[in-house]
């Protein structure tokens, strides 16, 4: 009975009867899994596009446009350039490791010849019953282990060097472009076309990398058996043998690569659904304050599931693409090229009109077929695996394509080139905004303007693209700050405020106020230099003189002086000739002396963010202002929790000490600090001008 189990077991019939069965569950659950999907879809749909919103999507730029990453002449050419950035130059650390890999490789690809040939001498020992060519040729396989096991050894060392070697430079090249200007900002604030920057430098760099250096080496090594099998195999039995699997070779090559072209967009998305998923967990840990008290547990709950289930199914999906490419690829690039290489090494042999074998005895016959088979069946698998490299080549192609266009935006965004998916049109404002500005920067040129209109932006009919793309000028001066018919414009166009008219000199302090959505912020952003002057002439200092402190301060990561010092390091501090002593004093002006015997000493390192208290936290913010003494600060509601006297002490040590106050405060126990005033409507309109008894203070 088990021999007529085992014997139907294995027949053919069987064979086929249950690959029948297998595909028909499969499809099975195709379908089931369909009409799940089709039941979720509408919810997914929507959470996909609110989640396209929230995360800054690139769709949202470049809708209608497909992400492009195939194998193709486009990706060959963002691989080089990106290549120019892992290995930047001939004589580099990253060569020497290549080429170790390189070297590791050959010795092995030798190492297989010559273990295929002493391995065929000591079976051919064993069947002749020789116990002294035996000995022989096992004793040379022992002389020879510690050298292969060193050679697998070296080539795991090179290619893990290689992997992080590649990864830093990337990694270095993008944070340095990031990290340019106010790049960091702009990309998320101006520019709409980059999803999670931080997603694509830590995880799709590292995968880029990981992707490059495994096709280095399991492209390279089969290549390399391919000519030394191919070159053993001319000289034995002939060139029509590897001919005929390298023409083999490029025919699948090209067909599987044909059909894999949806895997470079399919990698893509991934990305892009990954990123999601991370940014709404990552709202959650932010605003998880609020979540509790709203006891919005469920919602968001709600909201992390569905947004998992969008990955999950579309990686089933990838999962499903790669089943059914897999079986064509097991079927060419294993199964018929083990067929190829057993029809063209046995017709030498089965060719009875070949002269090489006419004389050779069966145990040559059989020896040498026993060799060149086994080379051959080398030569196939080498073949198969070159194929089958292909689908990692198109996964590398969806990750190149990312890294590409991270690199590409990261420079023009830089060069204040922005693209944004949402600009307002047909507004009047935009449209006589636009044509004042265009009418200014044309008469001022380039020469005079430190903003100048970057080079390759055409200049768009719309009057909310032509204002977009038209630039102010910006003159660096001490000890003033002048806008000279400024718009306040923002990144999707709207004008808050047509032209901006105002001179304010050291020594006067200004309080700004109006409704939420008035140009507050943008006011001071433009002035920051985080957005673009539009039009007109701002004048004001250099960078350096000038100062912002929001109503939430940045706690850097670091120590408690790094808290006073930021943006400041220690060796910066100890050139301008500054102590621990002066910046003791400093706290104290702010009333923090007690913090350096509470959290032990100016070494201290803690989450600043949790260790101090919102109060705290805008003294703090104080005192680095006063640390950094500029002519100009500007205070966004930064005193909100500090108690009226201590606010008082804090404008009055600004004001002995020359720094130029813009304040923004709902307080009118603030009024009394300033000079002058500024009202903005929220309309368009904006009143600027002295504090007088008649002047009415907004505020409570």
């Amino acid at each position: 009975m088990p021999a007529t189990l085992s014997k139907y077991l294995f027949s053919p019939q069987f064979s086929a009867l249950a690959s029948t069965g297998m595909i028909g569950l499969y499809f099975a659950n195709q379908i089931l899994s369909a009409r799940r999907r089709r039941r979720n879809q509408k919810s997914l749909q929507e959470l996909d596009a609110v989640l396209a919103a929230g995360a800054n999507d690139p769709r949202k730029a470049s809708e209608g446009r497909a992400a492009k990453a195939y194998v193709d002449a486009e990706f060959f050419s963002r691989l080089s350039r990106l290549l120019k950035i892992l290995v930047p130059r001939l004589f580099s650390p990253e060569t020497f490791y290549l080429l170790l890999v390189a070297a590791c490789l050959v010795a092995r690809t030798y190492l297989d010849v010559w273990m295929i040939a002493n391995g065929t001498m000591i079976e051919s020992a064993i069947i002749g019953r020789s116990l002294s060519l035996f000995k022989t040729y096992l004793f040379r396989f022992i002389l020879m282990m510690p050298s292969m096991s060193l050679i697998n050894n070296f080539l795991k060392l090179g290619l893990s060097e290689v992997k992080l070697r590649f990864r830093h430079r990337l990694t270095v090249h993008l944070i340095n472009k990031w990290m340019r200007g106010f790049t960091y900002y702009q990309l998320g604030n101006l520019d709409s076309r980059i999803a999670n920057p931080d997603q694509l430098i830590a995880q799709d760099v590292d995968k880029l990398c990981e992707c490059v250096a495994d096709l280095y080496s399991n492209l390279s090594k089969p290549i390399l058996d391919i000519v030394i099998y191919a070159l053993k195999l001319t000289s034995t039995i002939g060139g029509h043998a590897p001919a005929c699997m390298i023409g083999y070779l490029v025919l699948t090559g090209l067909v599987l690569t044909r059909l894999r072209r949806p895997l470079g967009r399919m990698t893509v998305r991934e990305q892009q659904l990954e990123g999601e998923f991370r940014y709404v967990n990552s709202r959650v840990i932010a605003a998880a304050e609020e979540v509790a008290f709203y006891r919005g547990q469920s919602a968001e709950r709600s909201t992390l599931l569905k947004a998992f289930s969008l990955l999950v199914d579309h990686l089933r999906v990838c999962i499903n693409f790669r089943f059914q490419t897999g079986l064509l690829d097991n079927i060419l690039a294993k199964y018929v090229a083990t067929v190829v290489g057993y029809l063209v090494v046995s017709w030498p042999f089965l060719n009875l009109a070949n002269p090489r074998y006419a004389t050779s005895s069966h145990a040559e016959l059989l020896e040498e077929y026993y060799q060149s088979g086994r080379m051959l069946v080398r030569m196939a698998e080498a073949v198969g695996r070159v194929v089958l490299s292909g689908r990692e080549l198109t996964r590398l192609a969806g990750f190149t394509a990312r890294i590409h266009e991270l690199d590409t935006v990261l420079d023009e965004v830089s060069k204040g080139q922005f693209q944004r998916a949402a600009v307002r049109t047909g507004s009047p404002a935009v449209a006589s905004v636009a044509a004042a500005a265009a009418a200014a920067a044309s008469a001022n040129g380039d020469s005079t303007s430190e903003q100048a209109k970057p080079a390759g932006i055409p200049v768009s009919s719309s009057s909310a693209n032509l204002l977009l793309n038209t630039f102010g000028q910006v003159v660096v001066a001490d000890h003033i700050i002048k806008f000279e018919d400024v718009p306040l414009v923002t990144p999707t166009g709207d004008v808050l405020v047509a032209r901006l008219n105002l001179e304010v000199r050291s020594g006067t302090n200004v309080i700004v106020c109006g409704p939420n959505g008035c140009g507050k912020s943008s006011l001071f952003r433009i002035l920051g230099g985080l957005w673009p002057v539009r039009g007109g002439r701002l004048t004001k200092p250099a960078d350096g003189k000038l100062f912002y402190i929001p109503q939430k301060p940045y706690m850097p990561l670091g120590k408690l002086r790094d808290q006073v010092i930021y943006p400041d390091t220690i060796e910066d501090m100890r050139r301008k000739r500054l102590t621990d002593e002066r910046l003791s004093e400093l706290l104290g002006h702010v009333q923090l002396g007690h913090i350096l015997t509470r959290e032990g000493g100016w070494d201290a390192i803690a989450d600043w963010a949790d260790v101090l208290s919102g109060g705290e936290k805008q003294r703090m913010a104080m005192a680095r202002l006063f640390y950094h003494a500029p002519q100009f600060a500007i205070l966004d509601e930064c005193t909100s929790a500090v108690s009226v006297d201590v606010e008082a002490e804090l404008y009055s040590y600004c004001r002995k000490n020359n720094i130029t106050l813009f304040t923004v405060s709902h307080r009118k126990s603030l009024w009394q600090h300033h000079e002058f005033f500024m009202h903005m409507d929220g309309r368009g309109e904006f009143k600027f001008g002295p504090i007088t008894d008649n002047t009415e203070e907004f505020g409570s």
